[in-house]
């Protein structure tokens, strides 16, 4: 697991490129805590890139759920965009589609967390 970001504007876009399974679950959540604290409200819109994400564990699943809940309990903007087939298929079968909204691409991810 991979993890970068960069700025489009108001908005940090995090990429996550390889596995996020069990062996990787603490790095991705330590990778992804220092944005998390700028994501409130005022504050930095977090856009999650899955394009590169070729595996996602119900381990990952749960680290995308405690930085939602973090991001929601600070009034603060997280989605995920460009699922891979096999991440959405997991995205779909556990309902996680729910608990973040998902955009088919970047853009439409950073236009919504800037317009909402």
């Amino acid at each position: 697991m991979e993890l970068s970001s960069r700025q489009l504007g108001s908005v940090r876009v995090i990429d996550v490129q390889g596995r996020l399974d069990h062996a990787q679950a603490k790095a991705f959540e330590a990778a992804l805590a220092p944005h998390l604290t700028d994501c409130r409200k005022g504050g930095t819109p977090l856009v999650l890139d899955f394009s590169q994400v070729v595996y996602i564990s119900s381990v990952g699943l749960r680290v995308l759920l405690l930085a939602a809940k973090q991001a929601k309990a600070q009034q603060g903007k997280i989605v995920v965009a460009a699922l891979t087939p096999i991440v959405t298929e997991v995205f779909q079968v556990s309902h996680f589609n729910l608990v973040l909204q998902v955009f088919p691409d970047v853009a439409a991810a950073v236009a919504h967390v800037t317009t909402d």
